[in-house]
């Protein structure tokens, strides 16, 4: 399940998807992208979409600019494996 939320831009993390309009493709789906990086520069929110290296987009926003992201629910947290007790078993 996901959770599509408006968050200031200074909130939006690594791996929130974010709307880059329709773009080439008219099918609504293909325009979200996954933030890959989050930079704060010269009192702006920088993100970046895809590889740093290679194409990617850049979206500058002010710190407390509203912007709608796609957010995937944290994976619950590993439970520890039990413990033999230490004995024979008998």
């Amino acid at each position: 399940m996901t959770n599509k939320i408006t968050v200031a831009a200074s909130e939006v993390r690594v791996n929130d998807h974010i709307y880059n309009g329709t773009g080439s493709n008219a099918h609504p789906t293909f325009a979200w992208e996954t933030v890959t990086e989050v930079r704060h520069e010269e009192g702006l929110i920088l993100l970046i979409t895809g590889n740093a290296k290679g194409p990617h987009g850049e979206f500058w926003l002010e710190a407390e600019e509203q912007i709608v992201v796609i957010r995937y629910p944290q994976p619950p947290a590993p439970t520890p494996a039990a413990k033999p007790k230490a004995g024979h078993g008998r």
